[in-house]
C-alpha cells in the first residue's frame, strides 16, 4: 500500500512540476492542481495508513493511539481540495479574461516565430 501511495504522490507531483514548466496557461493551471493534489496525498499519507481504524476513540476498544487515524491530516486535506478548488476557478477566470484581451494563451503574452 505505502508503494503504491508513493508512486501515485510521485507521478501526480512529476506531471505537476512538468506542466507548471509548458508555455501554455492553461497547461501551468492544470499543472498546479496536480501539484497541489500531490501534496494533499503527502499530508493525508501522513496521518497513518491504518485501513479499517476508527478516526475517533472508541471506548469498548480502549485508548492506545496506535488503533486510531489520525484526523487532523483528513481535515486537513478536505479544508484543502475546497480551497483548491476555488483557487482553480479564479485562475481559470483569469485565463479566459487574459485570452480575450491579449488573443493568446502564451505565458508571455506572444506566440513564438516558427
Amino acid at each position: 500500500m505505502e508503494l503504491i501511495l508513493s508512486l501515485a504522490i510521485g507521478t501526480l507531483a512529476g506531471s505537476g512540476i512538468w506542466l507548471i514548466l509548458r508555455p501554455r496557461t492553461f497547461q501551468i493551471i492544470m499543472g498546479l492542481s496536480l501539484l497541489s493534489y500531490a501534496v494533499n496525498l503527502f499530508i493525508f499519507s501522513m496521518g497513518r495508513i491504518k485501513l479499517g481504524g476508527a478516526p475517533v476513540i472508541d471506548t469498548t476498544v480502549g485508548s492506545d493511539p496506535a488503533l486510531y487515524t489520525d484526523p487532523l491530516p483528513q481535515a486537513l486535506v478536505l479544508t484543502a481540495i475546497v480551497i483548491g478548488f476555488a483557487t482553480t476557478a479564479l485562475f481559470l477566470v483569469v485565463l479566459l479574461a487574459s485570452r480575450g484581451l491579449t488573443d493568446t494563451d502564451h505565458v508571455d503574452g506572444r506566440e513564438p516565430e516558427a
